[in-house]
């Protein structure tokens, strides 16, 4: 097979997959009439980023963008903590039970999401934590494949980097300060990437633990946003793309460190 035709075939999938993209934002720049005309125009024949102004004016995306920001940057905090240390615990300190703790661990990414969503409403209701930060956060502070991630990273690293690290008199902490951390930038970037965008499109637990208006996500708003707006198209589209396009900007930023994070963190024992 010629590298013209491998090419071709990348091509033709990346068209594909940017073609969804490519009509939200048109559609979103049109107005209503130009938006339900048959056959339909693949660009506008009038911008109209009024649209825009007008949608996010519509419902409260601001509260809306304010608390996703809030449960995101808590939960990637949580995850980072609970990862690093269980991760550095995993790889690099030996403990009766080690391999059975982490396969069970494992284990328990084969649990789909519903089954544990009752038992976490009931646990999360005894708190009194329903309709308040705390049920957006708290929940999703362990990241099972952030965990696996860097105990596959962190048993790549070098040996001799531990031993030295422990003739000095560093201690556990200050060895994952020191040595560990500086070493799994790729890593963590990548990981922080993932739990960002995991928050940020995240919908059904939002909806189900969260009762007011003031406490909605930016997912949870819009999808209220569009049953208000059923049959306006360019407006959906609007805020559909507004509520899409930080998530590519920062993949832009960050691209080169998931690249890397994958071609180093060496998926093996």
């Amino acid at each position: 097979m010629s590298r013209k035709f491998i090419h071709m075939i990348l091509l033709m999938g990346a068209l594909i997959m940017v073609l969804p993209f490519f009509w939200m934002v048109s559609t979103s720049l049109k107005t209503l009439d130009e938006s339900l005309q048959f056959p339909p125009t693949l660009f506008p024949k009038k911008i109209v980023f009024n649209n825009f102004l007008e949608a996010f004016k519509e419902v409260n995306f601001t509260r809306y963008f304010i608390n996703t920001l809030i449960m995101t940057t808590g939960s990637v905090l949580l995850v980072y903590l609970t990862s690093v240390l269980s991760a550095y615990a995993f790889a690099r300190l030996r403990f009766p039970g080690r391999e059975l703790f982490f396969t069970l661990f494992l284990a328990m990414m084969m649990i789909p999401m519903p089954v544990y969503l009752a038992p976490s409403y009931v646990i999360l209701s005894k708190f009194k934590f329903i309709d308040t930060y705390w049920a957006l956060i708290i929940p999703w502070g362990v990241n099972i494949f952030a965990i696996f991630l860097l105990r596959q990273h962190f048993k790549s690293l070098p040996q001799e980097l531990f031993d030295a690290a422990k003739i000095d008199g560093l201690n556990h902490l200050q060895i994952i300060r020191y040595i560990v951390l500086p070493l799994s930038r790729p890593v963590i970037v990548t990981i922080g990437i993932f739990e960002i965008i995991t928050n940020w499109n995240s919908f059904l637990w939002p909806l189900i633990v969260t009762h007011s208006d003031s406490m909605r996500t930016i997912q949870t708003g819009l999808a209220y946003f569009a049953q208000a707006e059923a049959t306006n198209y360019p407006l959906l589209c609007a805020a559909s793309t507004f509520t899409t396009l930080p998530l590519i900007i920062l993949y832009f930023f960050v691209q080169r460190e998931i690249m890397e994070s994958f071609a180093r963190s060496g998926l093996k024992e």
